[in-house]
């Protein structure tokens, strides 16, 4: 039983996982954030195109 719980204190293979989990949500956090504080320029400069690309006439002959 000794060895047993020994064993499992000196276990480190989820540590692993855990901080590669908590690292994949700190780079979320931080895209969902870029983005966020990024939108209304981003939506203006997709405004733009979209115009843009409505003022082009599309060739005779379909």
């Amino acid at each position: 039983m000794t060895n047993l719980i020994k064993r499992f204190v000196e276990d480190e293979s989820g540590a692993t996982a855990i901080e590669y989990g908590l690292i994949a949500g700190l780079i979320s956090v931080a895209i969902i954030a870029i983005l966020t504080t990024m939108g209304g320029s981003l939506s203006g400069i997709f405004n733009t195109i979209n115009t843009e690309l409505g003022k082009v006439k599309a060739p005779a002959g379909g």
